[in-house]
């Protein structure tokens, strides 16, 4: 890689790593002056990198994709027992939805920015699950793909407590951890 490359690469996740931020703070009503002044840089530069505010969220969600693809990596769920994979599997998607918070509204439309979505963010998360339902882990009485979504409805829940400032990450995803493996009952 040029200096040139990765001097562009550099200013180019700065830019969506200021947006993210900005765009997470005021919403719709961030400008793209605001966006410019929060990466460091003019709206000129702006502009030259990311056209539209379109190409500039769709740069977002595939850094988005790829950080919790890395994350999911990182977390080595396959590697520890099936509880602790499921709190790291939480940290990891409520620290990159934290991050992206913008984008969480349409979460679903975004994994098309990313080629290998199915392998490495879907995939990673069915072969937890389906192996929670296989060593018992998991109830008998409800598929795993099911219960899968149950905790994806819970993260959905803990992200919108992170985004509201109501909490923090690692509350949130122990909370989820903790429902959803525990359920709502007391002791």
């Amino acid at each position: 890689m040029t200096k040139g490359e990765a001097s562009r690469q550099r200013t180019q996740a700065a830019i969506i790593d200021g947006a993210a931020k900005v765009l997470a703070a005021r919403g719709e009503a961030a400008s793209m002056d605001e966006i410019a002044a929060s990466a460091g840089i003019g709206r000129a530069t702006l502009y030259r990198y990311f056209p539209s505010r379109e190409d500039l969220l769709g740069a977002m969600a595939a850094a988005s994709v790829a950080e919790l693809a890395a994350r999911i990596a990182e977390a080595n769920l396959d590697s520890v027992p099936f509880d602790e994979a499921v709190a790291r599997l939480a940290r990891a998607i409520l620290a990159t939805g934290g991050k992206f918070a913008a984008l969480s509204a349409d979460s679903a439309a975004y994994s098309k920015t990313y080629p290998d979505f199915d392998a490495k963010v879907t995939e990673p998360m069915r072969a937890l699950f389906r192996r929670g339902f296989a060593d018992g882990s998991l109830r008998a009485d409800l598929p795993a793909d099911v219960q899968l979504d149950l905790f994806s409805g819970l993260i959905k829940a803990a992200l919108d407590t992170t985004t509201s400032g109501r909490g923090g990450i690692e509350d949130a995803a122990a909370a989820v951890s903790s429902m959803f493996l525990h359920g709502a009952r007391a002791g």
